[in-house]
């Protein structure tokens, strides 16, 4: 018998056996669909049970706030892991930072609110002064959720992440820090560093082009915050070996930790750790940077000679170790904690702020030209200006907050309403109106809209530093938040961006790489593309490539 027959065989013997079902009989379809059936029924009515509850307490959220205007959508805004901005479904993760003030514009009022189908809360959004200073001042009344905040948590407690009693506690240590000191100290430094880009660095060429402008304000402001931060001197040339000990280099780590930091919210630890390349990275910058925290901690506490020292964290380790209540003192993970809250908010914040503003004076070369006859009019001949003649630089000081009003470093301000409570707001026809505010409700002050809230700011949409150098509306401009829980580092801040703006204007010239592709651009062309922003911790310019030419 041949092949082909055998198998012909074999085939006609199978086809003619009785047919049987290699699954148990239970286990069959028609078994099985009978088994499943009343529970998905039962999943059935328990679906349309939760739907109805979650519709029925829609429209009573909806109610109680008397349906003010705003957002009716499925998603909340703060849902995470659906972003964007769709009609209906989601009002988009920081929708203020793109809408402006349009929104708020187009349903007549200064006052939003956001009731979404799967949230039990309501959203208040406010871009009126006198209701986000009411917010910011009563701290009992609207705390701080202290869970928006967890990613700056990733290094122990801090300021920042902490309410009631532990954020007091913590701010009477921490406070003393951000001290005239240590702004003299921020000043001198910042002087240093830049003199030694311009001589080192930049050294005899009349035209330096940049790829994009971070790639100048993120290394200076790394460097400021090393020494004043921590009293860890680093030139433009060091900290490229790595250390005995370590892996990777105290810069590398602080920057990879400071840009992905949102990937300790979002991933589990063992995913970072045996994810991706990238996750890989992540997590072994975050073990080294804490590595090197703990280290510079150990060894301030070792030192023999307990030199008088300026920088935060030389300050914050005195005021811990000289506060007698031991149950008062700061623990190990919470000074780590607030050293990387320092060192988060002392050189990214800063750096992206420089950043903006270096873009817009390259855009608005008028204001450059104001700016740059200012700092001839008060700056010394032949040396930096010190520190008591800071004062002096009005101008700069003014530009820095006009670049902070246009593009203030955090977008929302969350805060909770503790109690039911209400606002009272004026209509356009002046009359006033109360909204309530039940309890649990989230209360945000989109600080975009309110920096360019056209009833307080004239040309809310254009670069004009000068109307900080007079009486401006105190009450809405907020990007250093305000109240008790404004920012306690303000004043580093100021006076590193004022050093680094007028240490390079009275020197340089700052204007747009010109590219032969984008020769028809217009002028609004021009800057959305340089100003179109991206979000980490903070507002950060996505690519502006930039040219400074010596004057």
């Amino acid at each position: 018998m041949t092949v082909r027959s055998r198998h012909k065989a074999t085939v006609k013997v199978l086809n003619s056996s009785p047919r049987q079902s290699f699954y148990p009989p239970s286990l069959c379809t028609t078994d099985l669909m009978s088994h499943l059936g009343p529970v998905l029924v039962l999943a059935a009515i328990f679906s349309l049970f939760y739907l109805a509850h979650k519709v029925v307490t829609y429209h009573q959220r909806i109610g109680w706030i008397n349906n003010w205007p705003g957002f009716r959508t499925l998603l909340p805004d703060r849902f995470f892991y659906f972003p964007f901005r769709v009609s209906g479904i989601s009002p988009g993760q920081r929708w203020s930072m793109y809408a402006k003030h349009d929104d708020f514009a187009r349903a007549g009022t200064d006052i939003l609110t956001s009731v979404s189908l799967f949230s039990s809360s309501v959203t208040f959004f406010v871009a009126d002064p006198a209701i986000a200073q009411e917010v910011v001042g009563a701290r009992s009344r609207f705390p701080k959720p202290v869970e928006a905040y967890d990613m700056l948590a990733s290094f122990g407690s801090n300021i920042l992440v902490t309410e009631g009693h532990e954020w007091k506690r913590q701010r009477k240590i921490a406070a003393p820090a951000f001290s005239e000191k240590n702004n003299r100290l921020v000043w001198n430094e910042t002087y240093r560093i830049m003199e030694a880009l311009f001589r080192d660095v930049w050294g005899d060429r009349k035209v330096v082009e940049v790829n994009h402008i971070l790639e100048v304000t993120v290394p200076i402001t790394l460097l400021v915050i090393s020494i004043a931060g921590f009293g860890r001197r680093i030139s433009w040339d060091d900290d490229i070996i790595t250390p005995p000990g370590h892996s990777m280099t105290f810069k590398d780590a602080l920057y990879e930790v400071s840009h992905r930091l949102m990937l300790r919210v979002i991933l589990p630890d063992w995913l970072l750790r045996n994810g991706t390349t990238k996750m890989r990275y992540f997590a072994h910058a975050h073990d080294e940077l804490k590595k090197y925290l703990a280290e510079m901690v150990q060894v301030r506490r070792d030192a023999e000679v307990k030199e008088e020292r300026y920088d935060l964290f030389g300050s914050l380790l005195d005021a811990n170790e000289l506060e007698f209540d031991g149950n008062a003192k700061l623990t190990d993970s919470a000074l780590l904690g607030n050293i990387f809250l320092f060192f988060v908010a002392g050189y990214e914040t800063t750096a992206h702020t420089l950043a903006y503003a270096f873009i817009l004076l390259a855009l608005y070369q008028d204001e450059q030209e104001a700016f740059y006859e200012n700092l001839k009019s008060v700056m010394p001949p032949g040396r930096p200006p010190t520190y008591q003649e800071s004062d002096k630089l009005c101008y700069a000081l003014a530009v820095f907050n006009e670049t902070l009003r246009l593009f203030p470093p955090v977008v929302d301000l969350p805060k909770k309403s503790a109690d039911d409570t209400s606002f009272t707001v004026t209509n356009a026809a002046g009359d006033k109106i109360t909204i309530p505010v039940p309890r649990g409700s989230y209360v945000t002050i989109a600080t975009p809209s309110l920096h360019r809230n056209p009833r307080y700011w004239d040309d809310p949409d254009v670069f004009k530093p000068a109307r900080f150098l007079g009486n401006y509306p105190r009450q809405a401009f907020l990007p250093f938040s305000g109240g008790p829980r404004g920012c306690i580092g303000r004043g580093f801040g100021e006076t590193e961006a004022v050093a680094v703006l007028s240490a390079i204007v009275s020197r340089y010239k700052v204007e747009i790489r010109d590219d032969a592709r984008l020769a028809g651009e217009t002028f609004e062309q021009r800057a959305a593309r340089l100003l179109k922003s991206q979000q980490g911790l903070s507002v950060y310019p996505e690519h502006a490539p930039l040219v400074f030419k010596r004057r």
